[in-house]
């Protein structure tokens, strides 16, 4: 029987080992894949959106190219500038050269008395004009959101009880409410409006009339706000960018002055 269990005894030993090796194989194949898989993914978060960024630009400049070129008679086209060759690939961007050029020397003429003349009388023809007005408008409202971010930008970013208690969700500061927003609910102390976003799509969402006394002002930027908004919460800000920002920028929540109140 000694004989017997130690024969046992061996070749159990021998099975042991061979499912050992069988099975370590694979578990090496898994662990290069999924090595091989997540230096993919990494390499794919950094190429795409600097191959993105190349591919929108460059296709970009050469459709300004193509727009204002085309009304350049053939007699003045240089071919020396519109068909520079660099490894065999024509560089762009005359057209955009030229565009920058003519855009600059528009916007000084519409700053003199006879630009805002012409500008006046061109708005006064197409206001008169069923559907170009309301496309024309259209742009120039979207034109003049995104240009001018000095009085139309948020200020702050914080944070509302919606849509029911116990719920919080990111919003941002717009302005202090005035006149009958302020005086007709039934509220003690000052209103203000915020702006409620949406995920994934930041540029709808909804007009908050709130009392301060319930909304908590953060101390991240709008910047980071939006990026936490728009990745829907998948994206934190930094605290070290944060302690920057507020080493240089030092926002603070809305003053309470008389004044906005009244």
């Amino acid at each position: 029987s000694g004989c017997i269990g130690s024969f046992a005894q061996e070749h159990f030993v021998m099975d042991e080992d061979e499912n050992e090796d069988r099975f370590t194989a694979p578990k090496k194949r898994a662990g290069l894949w999924a090595s091989l898989r997540a230096n993919f993914l990494t390499g794919l978060a950094v190429v795409a959106p600097v191959g993105l960024t190349i591919f929108i630009v460059w296709e970009g400049i050469g459709i300004i190219d193509s727009w204002v070129l085309f009304w350049i008679p053939d007699k003045y086209e240089w071919d020396w500038l519109t068909h520079i060759e660099v490894f065999g690939v024509d560089v762009r961007g005359v057209g955009v050269v030229i565009f920058l050029i003519f855009t600059v020397i528009i916007g000084y003429f519409a700053k003199g008395l006879f630009g805002r003349f012409f500008l006046r009388w061109g708005e006064y023809i197409v206001y008169r004009l069923p559907v170009v007005r309301t496309v024309y408008n259209a742009l120039k409202q979207i034109a003049e959101t995104v240009l001018n971010n000095t009085e139309t930008s948020f200020d702050k970013a914080c944070l509302i009880e919606y849509p029911r208690k116990g719920i919080w969700a990111v919003a941002f500061y717009s302005s202090v409410a005035k006149d009958e927003i302020q005086e007709k609910p039934p509220v003690e102390g000052r209103l203000i409006s915020v702006f409620l976003p949406t995920t994934p799509n930041p540029t709808s969402g909804f007009l908050l009339v709130v009392p301060e006394s319930d909304v908590i002002f953060l101390q991240m930027s709008v910047e980071d706000a939006a990026k936490f908004v728009i990745s829907a919460g998948l994206v934190y800000p930094s605290k070290e960018n944060d302690k920057r920002r507020r080493a240089i920028t030092r926002r603070r929540a809305p003053k309470d002055s008389g004044s906005e109140s009244d």
